[in-house]
This record gives structure tokens, C-alpha cells and sequence, in this order.
């Protein structure tokens, strides 16, 4: 690294501070997002970090800080598509021993099971419902998010629905009467 990069990202950079207080208001939720996205928590922490890092190299340059978390929100989205795309070069080794796994943190059965029927769906589509239904965006700026259109947002999450009903298969209908009972309908 030249002296000139680490003395401005070092310690000490003017911006520290303010990406500090930043981090800790957002990284949560950024990792709640990636972990929808990708269904598995150590990989949501990956993803997380390796978009903040890029968000910090590029905290200096940002001129409008009042639209961050969209920003944050396509750099973990990005990343995330960016990661399954490189999938097939980064393949862990296979052996005959498991490895320990440890459960999923909470959630009640039908949020892992919908989080289950959500990890078989195509990484665009899946990252439309996250936005769509999770992060409750509306069609414009999720089409933002992604840097695509709106119709495109609209057959995707058209498609992506599809998929997650044929997914869930019976267990659609419970799901759907127990929402439209917790939305007090």
C-alpha cells in the first residue's frame, strides 16, 4: 500500500468518527438484510463486512449523506450478487467429515420455513422479495437498489413469487391466512 492511501484511510481519518456512529446504527440491519438475502448468518457477516469496508473507502467521496442507507443497502446487495456469481471459483473442499453447525438462532417455524423456501429462489429474484416484502420498498426504489428497471423489478418479483409458492407448496395457504390474521384483517 503507498504511504499516501494508508495515511488517508488510517487511523485518525477525519471521517472516522462519523462512519463509526454510522456503523453502529446500520450494521445490524445491513446484516438482517444480507442474511435474508443469503440465508446463512456467518456468510450475511461476510457479505456485511466486505460492504462496509467498501462503504468506508468511499465515505470521503460521498456528497450526500442523508441517502447512505440506500447506498449501504445496494453496496450489500451488489456484493451479494457479486459473491454468488463467483460461487463456482471459491468452492470449499468437500471431506467425509461434517462440520459442527450450530442451529438457527431463533425464528418461529414458519419464518424458517419461509427462510428455507426463500434460499432456493434465483439470487435476483430473491433480492427483489427481500426488498420488495422484507425491506418494504416500494417497485421504484427497488428498481433503484438494483440499478435495473421497474418493470423488471415487477416480473421478478412476479417470478420470484411464483417460485416461492410452488416452494412452500401446502404450507402457502397457512402462511397466508396467518398474516392476514396478524395484519388484523
Amino acid at each position: 500500500m503507498s504511504p499516501s492511501r494508508s495515511s488517508k484511510t488510517g487511523t485518525g481519518s477525519p471521517w472516522d468518527g462519523e462512519f463509526a456512529r454510522y456503523f453502529d446504527e446500520r450494521a445490524h440491519s445491513l446484516r438482517a438484510t444480507a442474511y435474508l438475502l443469503c440465508g446463512d448468518w456467518h456468510q450475511a457477516e461476510d457479505i456485511t463486512q466486505a460492504a462496509l469496508l467498501k462503504l468506508y473507502l468511499a465515505w470521503p467521496r460521498l456528497s450526500r449523506h442523508d441517502a447512505l442507507d440506500g447506498y449501504a443497502r445496494k453496496i450489500v446487495l451488489r456484493t451479494f450478487l457479486s459473491e454468488h456469481r463467483r460461487v463456482w471459483r471459491k468452492r470449499e473442499k468437500l471431506t467425509d467429515a461434517l462440520p459442527d453447525v450450530p442451529g438457527e438462532a431463533g425464528g418461529t417455524e414458519q419464518e424458517m420455513l419461509v427462510r428455507h423456501a426463500l434460499s432456493g429462489i434465483a439470487p435476483k429474484q430473491r433480492a427483489v422479495l427481500v426488498l420488495r416484502y422484507f425491506e418494504d420498498l416500494g417497485v421504484e426504489e427497488t428498481a433503484a437498489a438494483l440499478g435495473c428497471s421497474t418493470g423488471n423489478v415487477k416480473s421478478q418479483a412476479a417470478r420470484g413469487l411464483a417460485t416461492l409458492r410452488k416452494r412452500l407448496g401446502p404450507h402457502f395457504s397457512e402462511l397466508a391466512l396467518s398474516g392476514a390474521h396478524d395484519d388484523g384483517r
